[in-house]
């Protein structure tokens, strides 16, 4: 078995070399013996830069989508996430979080040991309000700039993001318990960092998780089969005893966790702290941490509850219609998350390919790996571009009801079609580094591992389609306030214009509509992408994404675009400027 491509003919068959190397890799050697220590054609490290300035599409989309105010306070986590963050980034993966469910004396503990690294990109976290920002300064573009700040430190390392979006998804449906969210909200907006295992009342800071899957639901919550039992009054803000086990209990180490179980009247919505009020242990019993594909350095749980105390948050059987808050600001950061481990895969493959040669030239010169470098950075200009607009639609949500239909519908959308797209992107951008992509020390096996989880959290693709079919169902104004987002491109481009006419065609044939609710789905996400970049990209990545993706002179893998599309433009525009 070989690896690596084969010498030419003429070499690897032919006499002892003699005379000069290829040009640029010249070495004295005597008797014929090439040393082989020094190292030549290598990249120099993707590090040391700041990841906001070298995103020429953030920084625009920060400004469009009316979050300018917060340019310095990314540009500084940007320097912070291209420095020291990085080692973080490896240690936590490199030393998986550790259960330990007894003491050394046998009393249950039920604590999960972190590497000093997982702690330091929490505290990076929490004290540049990626879990809070909207709560703590509700201005206009306030969720714009929280999605730019974790789509850049989500480029560092994903695993961390997990309960910092729980905690920032999870205030919006504790305010329909307002006794409840006068409590905690508090602590859930701090920005101290604590990961001591104490009471709440006793911390700087808090974090909030969230169980909701049961081995034999998953998706299908309605078949939880965890059990809620009144202690005294019933009914919102009261107490209530949970049993059962969840299947899936993210970051156990959070402080408080909102929850799905059985009451007398339907699936209810519980908010079930660490700690009970009397500052004993509540009886919250980790039973194996997950071993997972990827999202290692954070630990994701199986629990059981036995009757752990909780309170109702919202009206008992409206569990699903309480906690949908938190579950629709978690999609939003699949779609984030997503977004930025896409980016963070075309800026490692771009700048590999502008520092290292082969048959005589840089790899960014030669037209068959411009084309695919080119293409992987039109699909995460497309991904950048929807996710700050989706962004935008929740600050405005609350006070625009086209807005907060749009939001509605397109969640699931771009949710379904971004995490799509996203192990499709990662693999090609590792081929392009070959070899070296394929050794952990290159950070693209991590991400190869970690961008299918955004596809499967919070609702797989399947889901996310149903949902929207859903949504076309409940009334035409979601999908009505879709395509006036869609539609403010219109007599741009008459690529896009054919395009969201037979989309609006496919949405008008019920005939097998949820078989075909995949493509269907896929098309609504490609229409608002071309929308957008016609509207505010680059004009050469808007003609790449249109020749391309909606008037089809495109294969089946990337770096099939089309001849004529200005590569070198798109790639330098994508490329971190880097060594």
């Amino acid at each position: 078995m070989t690896f690596g491509p084969a010498l030419p003919s003429t070499v690897a068959n032919g006499p002892r070399l003699t005379g000069k190397l290829p040009k640029g890799l010249g070495l004295a050697y005597a008797g014929g013996t090439m040393p082989t220590h020094q190292v030549l054609n290598q990249p120099p490290p993707l590090e040391g830069y700041n990841l906001f300035a070298a995103d020429r599409a953030l920084a625009e989309g920060l400004r469009r989508e009316r979050a300018a105010w917060a340019e310095e306070r990314v540009r500084t986590l940007g320097e912070l996430a291209g420095g020291e963050a990085l080692r973080w980034g490896v240690q936590a993966n490199a030393n998986p979080p550790v259960l330990r469910t007894h003491d050394r004396y046998g009393h249950r503990v039920d604590e999960v040991e972190f590497h000093p690294a997982w702690h330091e990109l929490l505290r990076l976290a929490v004290g540049h309000e990626l879990h809070a920002l909207p709560w703590r300064d509700p201005r206009p573009g306030a969720h714009v700039a929280r999605a730019a700040l974790f789509f850049v430190l989500g480029q560092v390392e994903a695993g961390h993001g997990c309960p910092i979006s729980m905690t920032y998804s999870a205030i919006p449906a504790l305010r329909a318990q307002p006794e409840l969210a006068a409590e905690w909200e508090p602590r859930f907006t701090s920005t101290a960092y604590d990961p001591r295992l104490v009471p709440a009342a006793q911390k700087t800071g808090a974090l909030c998780g969230m169980a909701m899957t049961e081995k034999q639901g998953g998706s299908d919550v309605r078949a939880n089969t965890t059990r809620a039992v009144a202690l005294r009054a019933r009914g919102p803000g009261a107490e209530y005893e949970l049993t059962g086990h969840k299947w899936f209990c993210s970051a156990p180490m959070c402080d408080a966790f909102l929850v799905l179980a059985q009451a007398e009247q339907g699936l209810s919505c519980f908010l079930l702290p660490r700690f009970l009020p009397d500052g004993t242990r509540n009886r919250f019993h980790i039973q194996r941490l997950k071993d997972k594909l990827g999202n290692r350095s954070n630990a994701s749980s199986e629990v059981e509850f036995d009757r752990a105390w909780a309170r109702m948050v919202g009206e008992e059987g409206r569990g699903v219609p309480t906690i949908i808050e938190m579950v629709n600001h978690t999609r939003l950061d699949c779609v984030i998350g997503s977004a930025a481990a896409v980016r963070q895969a075309v800026a490692q493959a771009t700048h590999h390919c502008a520092h290292r040669a082969a048959f005589g030239k840089l790899l960014t010169d030669q037209p068959l790996m411009q084309n695919v470098l080119a293409d992987l950075a039109v699909e995460s200009e497309a991904a950048t571009v929807a996710m700050l607009r989706l962004a935008r639609a929740y600050d405005e949500g609350p006070r625009d009801e086209t807005q907060r239909r749009f939001a509605r519908l397109a969640t699931a959308v771009v949710k379904y079609w971004v995490c799509k797209r996203g192990p499709m992107l990662v693999a090609e951008a590792l081929e392009c580094l070959g070899g070296n992509g394929y050794v952990e020390e290159s950070m693209m096996p991590r991400l190869y591992r970690e961008v299918p989880l955004n596809s499967i959290w919070e609702g797989s693709g399947n889901v996310m389609c149903l949902d929207v079919l859903r949504a076309m169902e409940r009334g035409p104004e979601a999908v009505e306030a879709f395509f006036a987002e869609v539609d403010l491109a219109r007599g741009a481009d008459r690529r896009l214009d054919a395009f969201v006419g037979r989309v609006r065609e496919a949405l008008g044939d019920f005939a097998a509509i949820e078989t075909r609710a995949r493509r269907i789905v896929e098309h609504m996400a490609l229409a608002l992408q071309g929308s957008l970049l016609v509207r505010h990209g680059d004009p050469a990545v808007a003609d790449a994404f249109l020749a391309s993706r909606l008037a089809g002179d495109h294969g089946l893998a990337f770096g099939t675009l089309p001849a004529g599309v200005d590569f070198v433009r798109i790639i330098e525009r994508a490329r971190p400027a880097v060594g």
